[in-house]
């Protein structure tokens, strides 16, 4: 029995190719938004937007070859995020009460 047979008939349903493309222009968009925003909130939920990306990537080529690692390694990468969010928004509480500012251009500050 391969691995193909034991994908289900709905997965195959949609193509992955637009599993490819959707998370390509979710990618693209958190990019653009660390690029081009100086707001450190919205900076950092494009950094999660681009993570969510690359989970939706891993899921949909877990999904298509029948292979539960790609989850297990998105699994991984959400407990990483997680911690990742606490401690950021923690530092950027801290430079909010310092700063009453969240502008990224104003950390130069920050510099001896």
């Amino acid at each position: 029995m391969t691995n193909a047979s034991l994908v289900p008939a709905v997965i195959h349903e949609v193509p992955l190719q637009y599993y490819v493309f959707f998370a390509t222009a979710l990618f693209c968009i958190g990019v653009t938004g660390v690029l081009l925003r100086r707001n450190a909130i919205i900076i950092f939920m494009c950094i999660e937007l681009m993570l969510n990306a690359v989970n939706i990537l891993l899921t949909a080529f877990a999904a298509y070859r029948a292979d539960p690692n790609g989850q297990v390694f998105v699994f991984f990468i959400m407990a990483v995020a997680a911690a990742e969010v606490s401690v950021g928004l923690g530092i950027i509480v801290m430079i909010y009460r310092n700063f009453q500012n969240t502008d990224v251009n104003l950390l130069n500050r920050l510099k001896w």
